[in-house]
């Protein structure tokens, strides 16, 4: 994790939030290639859930929501984790995080330490709306994106001929006051979530239906983007730990370096949120079925990733060190802060994650016309939208921009050469075999937009 932290600040993918004030615990900015990878996994998800399904809709719900909705959903009420205070330095822990409370107890050194018994702590945040200070109305900034969805169930199902099964997804910001933020990115304040909330008609043997498909589907969705599959793994919530919403729960985990943790949950909600705010509403949110001439309250199969967690683990799982190759300028190469020249870091992300696609280089910054000539094929690249961004390099050696590149997981380097401005051939570099191969100009779009939609 050390290494990952280290790549991503120095990188420019993820930097500790406020930090030239000395931070905020559980916050964090994501610089130049970090919104690019995050940019690609929504871009994916939303390709994979709406564009390419018929039976799927996008949505985008305020953060701020009437706190009336958040009384119905039960969030006021039960949205909670367990939390100890620690007796000798009164420091406060999630109750169900076994390792933390370990890791805490020995940093003590041999004191024995006590716990306070468990309390409940609530986890949304609170805010004021409002222009007088005594008159101003508290509301809580959302805790989940899923609410957004359920009190519009009537607008969409009005506004589009939508039949059931049917989805509804969405991409955007939670706010949770967790107890204890920590593992880089892992568990923040600020977050951001891809879900789905699929309607399925109210019997158990079609939720089971959807749910098993939507089980699968997910994680067929991590795979196909490059995650190792041996690292992958399904887990069903014991029936303690199921939110008060749940009557099925499993999440997709990942076997990170702290431990096999969850980033995506698969639930089955049944009707409680629609029936929720029916009540408390009063408002009519039944769907009518034709065929059956019946109005009900559709069961509801939810899939809920987070953005944030789903970057974290693919950097962590592309992050690979590797024996250099016989490439220019490697002999001369060092990685930043290593004494071990003989590694390369490569960032093997799937090419529609990774931040830049394609990157240009002169063989040498200091000649005109190989720079005049680099240009051109740059402008060429930037028209077609399939390979942005491209990158643009002329710094050092040839060897250090193709290992800079690596680190940030760039898939292809096209470089420009003296025998360029002859035949009007470049080399295309392959990140992960560094094998080179020359190609005509008027066929180099072509060749890259093909190899990055495999």
């Amino acid at each position: 994790m050390d290494k990952i932290v280290s790549l991503a600040k120095r990188r420019g993918f993820i930097y500790p939030g406020s930090e030239i004030y000395g931070g905020l615990a559980g916050t964090w900015d994501y610089g130049p290639l970090g919104v690019e990878l995050k940019n690609n996994i929504r871009k994916a998800f939303w390709q994979s859930i709406v564009y390419e399904r018929k039976d799927v809709v996008g949505f985008d719900a305020a953060i701020l929501m009437n706190p009336k909705v958040w009384e119905a959903s039960g969030h006021v009420q039960a949205f909670t984790d367990p939390l100890v205070e620690c007796k000798i330095c009164h420091q406060r822990l999630r109750a169900d995080q076994e390792d933390e409370i370990k890791d805490h107890e020995k940093s003590h050194k041999g004191q024995k330490v006590t716990w306070t018994e468990r309390k409940k702590f609530n986890l949304l945040v609170e805010a004021k709306l409002g222009v007088v200070e005594d008159e101003r109305t508290k509301v809580y900034l959302r805790g989940e994106i899923t609410q957004g969805v359920h009190v519009n169930f009537k607008n969409i199902l009005d506004s589009t001929r939508l039949s059931i099964p049917f989805g509804i997804a969405q991409i955007g910001k939670a706010f949770r006051n967790e107890i204890t933020p920590g593992n880089f990115t892992f568990r923040s304040r600020e977050f951001e979530q891809m879900e789905l909330q699929y309607y399925v008609r109210s019997e158990e043997s079609e939720s089971k239906k959807w749910y098993e498909y939507w089980k699968q589907q997910r994680m067929d969705w991590y795979v196909n983007l490059g995650m190792t599959r041996k690292k992958l793994r399904f887990r069903q919530h014991e029936e303690s730990e199921r939110a008060h919403y749940a009557r099925d729960a499993w999440d997709i985990e990942y076997d990170s370096p702290f431990g096999w943790k969850e980033f995506e949950g698969i639930h089955n909600r049944g009707d409680w949120d629609l029936s929720r705010h029916q009540k408390h509403s009063g408002v009519d949110l039944t769907y009518f079925d034709q065929e059956s001439n019946k109005h009900y309250l559709p069961w509801i199969i939810e899939t809920s990733g987070g953005v944030d967690r789903a970057a974290l683990f693919f950097l962590i799982d592309a992050y690979t060190e590797e024996s250099t190759r016989s490439e220019p300028g490697s002999r001369s190469y060092s990685e930043p802060g290593s004494e071990d020249s003989a590694k390369r870091i490569v960032l093997k992300l799937h090419p529609k994650l990774a931040p830049y696609k394609v990157a240009v280089f002169p063989l040498l910054a200091n000649k005109p016309d190989l720079v005049q000539k680099a240009r051109s094929v740059y402008q060429l690249l930037t028209t077609n939208y399939q390979l942005l961004p491209v990158a643009w390099d002329d710094r050092g050696n040839i060897g250090k921009r193709y290992y800079s590149q690596d680190e940030i997981g760039t898939p292809y380097c096209v470089t420009i050469d003296f025998q360029t401005l002859d035949d009007d051939t470049v080399t295309i570099r392959d990140r992960d075999t560094t094998k080179q191969e020359r190609v005509k100009i008027e066929e180099l779009t072509d060749i890259l937009e093909s190899r990055l939609q495999r």
